[in-house]
């Protein structure tokens, strides 16, 4: 019997042990989106955490790699979501579960299309792959981290562990 309890015990915690050694790494903080085919910095979305889950609030918006919109001071509005909030601190990515070596579950949403599709994300080396898909079918996006140097002058988002998830309803 005591056999038994032990050899439960040593499988109970090796079960443990790799479900530690698997969790998905850390993708927590300030990204920057690239247009694929210009190379221009789209916007800055800062990837947060909310009871568990991951979620990714734009903080800067750029037109043609210029800066347009910050969440302090916003311009532009999504049209085609519902309330039309300003893109500028408008959440974008929710509900991503650890599931491993991704973070996978979650939604992203295109507000300028009003499209919302399934999501996952992983770490490549520095950067942050973002696929958004439906069945099978999707496209990735690296990301890339934003560095000090990249940001504008000035530049307040807040402190995003008092963040709480505003989810978009697409129109």
């Amino acid at each position: 019997m005591q056999i038994h309890r032990t050899v439960l015990l040593s499988i109970v915690l090796l079960i443990a042990a790799a479900g530690l050694l698997s969790a998905a790494e850390d993708v927590t903080g300030l990204w920057r989106g690239v247009d694929e085919e210009t190379g221009d910095t789209t916007m800055f979305t800062y990837i947060y955490e909310y009871r568990g889950k991951l979620y990714g609030r734009m903080v800067v918006t750029f037109d043609e790699g210029v800066m347009k919109d910050q969440i302090g001071r916003p311009g532009d509005v999504a049209e085609k979501v519902v309330g039309e909030p300003y893109y500028a601190g408008m959440d974008i990515i929710w509900d991503m579960e650890d599931r491993g070596n991704k973070w996978k579950k979650g939604q992203i949403c295109d507000p300028k299309e009003g499209k919302v599709y399934s999501s996952e994300m992983w770490r490549e080396g520095d950067n942050l792959v973002v696929r958004g898909k439906i069945g099978p079918f999707g496209r990735n996006q690296t990301w890339l981290p934003v560095r000090a140097s990249d940001l504008p002058p000035g530049l307040d988002y807040g402190d995003p562990s008092t963040w709480v998830p505003v989810i978009p309803e697409m129109k």
